[in-house]
C-alpha cells in the first residue's frame, strides 16, 4: 500500500500502472509482477550525527532505498537536500530501477540521501557530515551489493569524502561509489553524461518527427530548465551542435535570452557554472558576466516555460514536477515539437496528459514527450560504464566512453520505440507517433519482471 503523505511516489507508481493497461490486459500474468515491483526490498533509514563549525551537535535524517536488485546491485544517486524524505526517495528508486533496465546494463534501482543542505556549510562541516553518514550507509552498501552516486546536493566533493570514509572504514579501495575523480577510479565524461545523454536521445526523436528542427540549425530554439550539472552540458552540447539555447533556471527564477539574438554562449554557460560552484543565484549573472548585459532577463520566482514566445525543443533539466499542465499548454502554443525530461519525472501528471493528447491528435502540431527514465539515462548509463572500469581496473578514453553512451543512447531510443508501437494500446496506422512514455514504461516493466520471475520473486 501507499502512504498518504507520499504523492511523488504515488504519481510514479500511477505513471507506470497507466501505461501499463494495454499490456497487462494482454498479459494478465505480470499483475502480479505489478503488485510485487511497487514494494522496495529494503528501506534503510537512520541518524546522522555531526558537528558544525562552532562546535554544536547537528542532528539528520539519512536513507537508502534499496528497491530492486533483479539486474544487478542497486544503483542510484545520494540527494542531500532538505526537501529529502522518503515519498521522493521512493519514487527516484523506483524509477531508477526501469531507467537502468533500459540502458541495457547489469544495474538494480536504489536512492538515498538525507535532509541535509550542503548550501552555506564550509568544506569542513560537508565533510564531517558526509563521514557521519557513510559510518552508518557502509553498513549497507558495497561494490557488489549497492553502488550509489552523485545527485543534488552531491558533487565531486562530497563523493570525495564518502568515498574517503568508505575507504577508511572498511579498509578496502573498491569502486563502491561512482562519480569519483579520474586519478582514483573515476570516468571520462560523468560529469557531461546526463546532459549529454538527453540530447544524443532527443536527436533520435527529432529525425524521426521534426527533422527541421535539427539541433545543426541556428533557427533551432531549445529552452532548458535549471542550471545545474545536468542543463549546463545539456545546454553546451546544444550549443556544439549549433542550435540556439533560450533559457535557464534555478529555484529562484529564470533567465531568459533576448528573442532574435543569438541565445546562451558557451562562455555564459561556462560562467554560470562558476557562479553556481560560489553559491550564487542567476540573479546576479550579470554582475559576474558583464559581456552578457542586455542578453538575457532575469525573471524572479518563475520558471522558463510561460515566458518565451517561440519554442522548438522543451527540456526540463531542474528538479520533478516542475512542468505544470499550464506551463505544458503554454508550450504547446509556442510551438514545442519535442519535450524530453532531463530530470526524473520533471513533468507533472497534466503536463504529460497536454503533450500526449497532442500526440494522439497527430498533424503538424503534435508533441512528442520522452519520459526521463529513456531521455536521462545517460548519466546512469556512464556510473555503470564506471563500474566495469573500476571491476578490470582499467580506465576507457573519453572518445570511447563517448562512444558507448551514443550506443547505449540510442538503443534505449530503439526500445521505447519498439515497444511503444507494440504495446501502447494505439492505431498508429495512420501515422501518428508512437508513445515513449508507453514504451519505456513498459520495456523497462518487461525485463525487470522477467527477471524476478527467474528468480522466484513471483509466480
Amino acid at each position: 500500500m501507499v502512504a498518504a503523505a507520499e504523492p511523488e511516489f504515488e504519481q510514479a507508481r500511477n505513471e507506470l500502472t497507466t501505461s501499463l493497461g494495454p499490456f497487462l490486459e494482454k498479459n494478465p500474468a505480470y499483475r502480479k509482477a505489478l503488485a510485487v515491483v511497487q514494494i522496495p526490498e529494503r528501506v534503510v533509514q537512520f541518524r546522522v550525527v555531526w558537528e558544525d563549525d562552532k562546535g554544536q551537535t547537528q542532528v539528520n535524517t539519512g536513507y537508502r532505498v534499496q528497491y530492486n536488485s533483479a539486474l544487478g546491485p542497486y544503483k542510484g544517486g545520494l540527494r542531500l537536500h532538505p526537501s529529502v524524505n522518503l515519498s521522493i526517495l521512493k519514487f527516484l528508486g523506483f524509477e531508477q530501477t526501469f531507467k537502468n533496465a533500459l540502458t541495457g546494463l547489469s544495474m538494480g534501482g536504489g536512492k538515498g540521501g538525507a535532509d541535509f543542505d550542503p548550501k552555506g556549510k564550509s568544506d569542513n562541516e560537508i565533510r564531517r557530515f558526509c563521514t557521519a553518514f557513510m559510518g552508518e550507509l557502509s553498513r549497507h552498501i558495497g561494490q557488489d551489493t549497492d553502488v550509489p552516486a552523485g545527485d543534488i546536493g552531491t558533487g565531486a566533493r562530497e563523493i570525495g569524502y564518502l568515498f574517503g570514509a568508505y575507504k577508511k572504514l572498511k579498509n578496502e579501495f573498491v569502486g563502491v561509489l561512482t562519480g569519483k575523480g579520474l586519478t582514483w577510479g573515476g570516468s571520462f565524461i560523468r560529469p557531461e553524461a546526463t546532459g549529454y545523454g538527453v540530447i544524443y536521445y532527443v536527436e533520435h526523436m527529432i529525425a524521426k518527427a521534426a527533422p527541421q528542427y535539427s539541433l545543426s540549425n541556428k533557427s533551432t530554439l531549445v529552452a532548458i530548465s535549471g542550471s545545474g550539472n545536468v542543463a549546463q552540458f545539456t545546454a553546451l552540447k546544444v550549443i556544439e551542435l549549433g542550435a540556439t539555447v533560450v533559457s535557464l533556471s534555478d529555484s529562484k527564477g529564470a533567465l531568459i535570452a533576448k528573442e532574435g539574438g543569438p541565445g546562451f554562449s558557451a562562455e555564459a554557460v561556462r560562467a554560470i557554472s562558476q557562479l553556481k560552484l560560489q553559491g550564487g543565484s542567476l540573479e546576479s549573472f550579470d554582475a559576474h558576466f558583464q559581456a552578457g548585459a542586455g542578453e538575457y532577463t532575469y525573471h524572479a520566482g518563475a520558471r522558463p516555460w510561460t515566458l518565451l514566445q517561440r519554442v522548438h525543443i522543451a527540456l526540463p533539466g531542474a528538479t520533478q514536477n516542475e512542468v505544470s499542465k499550464e506551463e505544458a499548454e503554454a508550450l504547446v502554443a509556442a510551438g514545442v515539437k519535442i519535450v524530453a525530461e532531463g530530470s526524473n519525472m520533471g513533468c507533472t501528471a497534466g503536463a504529460i496528459e497536454v503533450f500526449e493528447a497532442s500526440r494522439r491528435a497527430g498533424g503538424d502540431a503534435a508533441v512528442w514527450f520522452a519520459p526521463g527514465k529513456a531521455s536521462n539515462a545517460g548519466g546512469v548509463a556512464v556510473s555503470g560504464l564506471e563500474m566495469a572500469q573500476n571491476s578490470q581496473r582499467l580506465s576507457w578514453t573519453h572518445e570511447e566512453l563517448d562512444a558507448k553512451l551514443k550506443g547505449i543512447m540510442t538503443e534505449c531510443y530503439k526500445i521505447c520505440l519498439d515497444a511503444g508501437s507494440k504495446h501502447s494500446g494505439e492505431d498508429l496506422s495512420t501515422g501518428v507517433l508512437p508513445s515513449l512514455l508507453s514504451g519505456a514504461n513498459v520495456a523497462g516493466f518487461i525485463k525487470v519482471a522477467d527477471a524476478m520471475k527467474a528468480h522466484g520473486d513471483w509466480w
